[in-house]
């Protein structure tokens, strides 16, 4: 009997720990995002917070933010979205042959950054500096993708919202960016 109650108190004492360690995690607050470099990008299910990041592409984010501000982005449409791997979006005709009027930009392959699910990464032809408008999330795990396409940003919030996209090569009723902005020029009301 006593056997059975030191286990039954050490099964006690290890889901109070577990929630105590639960609880800890969810008082820690959220990373502080630089406005400058967090895209908003608002879908039919709510708002995608995608984290830039200048340190590893750049290039890459500067084009990301001057087509973001230009206002490029809103109202295209995700034009292949391909289950348990990734949607794309960012090319104006929506048949995943256009691009914007800017040249291409580089390829910036990172060496510390891995296509894993949230990861935002730059579209392009066989040509690896080819990249110019569109873009991709992935919905799991691609590392197969590492060192072949440029990773530039991480959905940090809202990832729900990029998994109710439509999916299709090309999807029948397309889901469309709403609208995309730089979060550093939304005014607060």
């Amino acid at each position: 009997m006593r056997r059975l109650t030191s286990l039954a108190f050490a099964f006690v004492a290890l889901i109070f720990a577990t929630q105590t360690v639960f609880a800890a995690d969810a008082a820690a607050p959220a990373p502080k995002l630089d406005p400058e470099n967090t895209i908003y990008l608002d879908l039919k299910d709510g708002r995608v917070v995608i984290q830039l990041l200048p340190d590893v592409a750049p290039k890459t984010v500067e084009r990301i933010k001057t087509l973001t501000r230009q206002g490029f982005y809103n109202g295209l449409v995700f034009h292949r979205v391909i289950e348990g791997f990734m949607a794309q979006t960012g090319d104006p005709t929506g048949t995943g042959m256009g691009g914007s009027k800017l040249p291409d930009v580089p390829a910036e392959f990172s060496q510390t950054e891995s296509f894993t699910r949230g990861a935002v990464g730059m579209a392009r032809s066989q040509d690896p500096d080819s990249g110019n408008s569109q873009f991709f999330i992935c919905f799991d795990d691609a590392s197969n993708l590492d060192g072949q396409y440029t990773l530039f940003g991480r959905v940090v919030e809202g990832m729900e919202n990029v998994d109710y996209i439509k999916r299709g090569e090309p999807p029948v009723d397309p889901d469309k960016i709403i609208r995309m902005q730089v979060a550093a020029d939304v005014k607060k009301n």
